[in-house]
């Protein structure tokens, strides 16, 4: 016979290169089944990356020998009481997870159900079951899986340095600890604690526990719903910024996932104030209906699927827009903390015996000061030494340094301004203002373009968008598009790479991004063009007039490239630096 059913530890084996990748991949699995069982304090333990020994030890609701020996068997499980596959509310739902992982290690199993007498223990060794004996064990489940791989010794060539594997273990647990705050997770490796977090009174909490104190301190909290979409969280203001999405956070109904079309919303929301290589910080959380979204659609429960992916995107975006313009001239404390750092003078070297004291380039506090070239500067005395009680925000201006940074006194200490940065942000948000009704340019002769059939039906789709935009296109034919006008702003553009690039970011993200970001590029090179040049010196005047637009302009408080506009040191600060606190 050509076709023969495979043996069951060859399914399992099978099903565990699927579900188990690599030991952080085990540890999802089992870290979900403790929370699905109710545990509200989870302890792991890793070796060697987790190659040796992962140990999983909760307080859960825990199992007794017919149910210890039922999870080993395959599709056995116990969260899908009703069969449903989309009304989903546990973590975990497969069933594959310990037949996979025991058919690959030798996995131990120790489980004590809530008012049992005793504990029993199971023992699975590449695949082979010994029966339940009776041990003592506290409720709860421990779950001990050593010698990953053993049992299919190619597969252990693929994994990474202990130090690598651990990484992408922390990752996870992580990622898990975020969505359940009221949960405390302690992390060990090799004897070694790598965390322990307390159950969290509020998830901004346990935020600052794994993201950090910068994050928190930074953090603008977001909530919006719309019918039975919620979304909360926080996201970080666009000035505390990282060079890739390692710290974007997302989860939908609790469920930690990396989804292009989530990913894609941020990128939109925060495209008007970042550079296009610099990423924000952020942990979100999307709750839908369970038959609005398959969780179904990869073996690792990573990926989703929405039902109505547009309306998702557009509540993202616009709950994102919205709260950053409600922090606009706000700045990360990280630059003001950068910025008393830089302030610090030098530790200086104690003096020869001659009086001579070697240093490759003037310090501060050495007579070594009065031969550095005198800044260029302005000031004004007719302003009053000290603030009054109606001081503006931003201050008002006391001098120009260099004819690039504006130097203002607020109540509270002072600010430097970098005129070319926020002026450039004034003339990009003016201009997008005068930009609401996009010039369009007719082609002199219409352009037809032939896309393969997924790209031309995806473009169709999104016509009355495109037109919005400044492209107007129509169907022609069964197999190409005729392209009539395109946004004046763009210039001389090869029309077939702009429509294979929208249809290539329509089916990533779901929306044709890659327009918007040229128009938004154009205006921003055009802000940056028209702007006040760094060097041009500025009257008192005409410095607290910027200083006055600046407090009423939306997102001031950053140029279009994500770099802060202002500098502000408190008079706690400046104490710091004298050594007065």
């Amino acid at each position: 016979m050509k076709i023969r059913k495979l043996e069951t530890q060859l399914i399992n084996q099978i099903a565990a290169g699927e579900v188990i990748e690599r030991p952080a991949s085990a540890l999802k699995e089992l870290v979900e089944n403790s929370l699905d069982a109710g545990a509200t304090q989870i302890t792991v333990q890793l070796r060697d990356g987790g190659r040796s020994l992962i140990s999983v030890l909760d307080n859960g609701s825990g199992m007794n020998r017919e149910d210890l020996e039922l999870s080993v068997e395959r599709h056995a499980t116990s969260k899908l009481p009703n069969s449903d596959l989309f009304n989903i509310q546990t973590l975990g739902f497969r069933g594959e997870a310990l037949p996979s992982i025991g058919s690959v290690s030798r996995l131990h199993i120790t489980s004590r159900e809530a008012g049992a007498d005793e504990a029993w223990v199971l023992k699975i060794e590449g695949g082979e079951k010994t029966p339940p004996c009776p041990a003592s064990h506290p409720q709860g489940t421990l779950i001990e899986v050593k010698d990953l791989f053993y049992a299919t010794p190619a597969r252990l060539k693929f994994l990474k340095t202990p130090t690598t594997e651990l990484g992408h273990a922390v990752e996870l647990l992580n990622r898990l600890a975020m969505s359940h705050p009221e949960v405390a997770f302690k992390m060990q490796s090799d004897q070694r604690v790598v965390f322990d977090y307390k159950v969290s009174d509020s998830l901004k909490d346990r935020l600052a526990q794994v993201m950090g104190s910068d994050f928190a301190q930074n953090a603008l909290a977001l909530e919006m719903s719309r019918g039975e979409i919620h979304l909360k969280g926080f996201i970080s203001l666009p000035t505390l910024n990282r060079t890739n999405a390692s710290h974007q956070y997302l989860f939908v109904n609790g469920r930690p996932v990396k989804d292009k079309l989530l990913h894609g919303a941020v990128r939109a929301a925060y495209q008007d104030f970042l550079a296009s290589d610099r990423y924000p910080l952020l942990a979100l959380f999307l709750d839908v209906p369970c038959e609005e979204v398959d969780v179904n659609v990869h073996p690792a429960k990573t990926e989703v699927r929405f039902r109505d992916s547009g309306h998702i995107r557009g509540t993202m975006v616009s709950a994102l827009k919205q709260t950053l313009a409600g922090a606009s001239q706000k700045t990360s404390s990280t630059v003001s903390y950068q910025a008393v750092q830089a302030f610090r003078p030098e530790p200086m070297r104690q003096p020869s015996l001659t009086g001579y004291m070697p240093s490759p380039r003037p310090s501060y506090g050495t007579t070594a000061l009065r031969e550095s070239p005198a800044p260029v500067y302005q000031y004004s005395t007719a302003a009053p030494e000290i603030a009054p009680i109606d001081t503006p925000p931003l201050g008002f201006a006391k001098a120009q340094l260099h004819g690039t940074y504006i130097i203002a006194q607020t109540e509270e200490g002072l600010i430097i301004v970098d005129q070319h940065a926020a002026h450039e942000r004034l003339v990009y948000e003016r201009l997008k203002a005068e930009a609401g009704h996009v010039t369009r340019q007719p082609l002199l002769i219409p352009e037809v373009v032939e896309l393969e059939e997924g790209a031309l039906n995806r473009l169709k789709e999104v016509l009355g968008e495109l037109l919005t935009f400044g492209l107007v296109i129509e169907p022609f034919g069964e197999k190409a598009l005729l392209v009539r006008e395109i946004p004046a702003l763009l210039g001389e553009i090869n029309v077939q790479a702009l429509l294979q690039d929208l249809s290539d970011e329509i089916k990533e993200l779901g929306s044709p991004l890659t327009l918007k970001e040229k128009l938004a590029e154009i205006l921003s090179t055009s802000a940056c063009h028209n702007s006040v040049r760094a060097g041009r010196k500025l009257s008192i005047e005409e410095m607290n007039a910027l200083l006055r637009q600046m407090e009423q302009t939306a997102h001031s408080g950053q140029c279009n490239h994500g770099r802060p506009t202002y500098v502000e040191l408190k008079r706690a600060d400046m104490e710091k630096l004298f050594g007065r606190r």
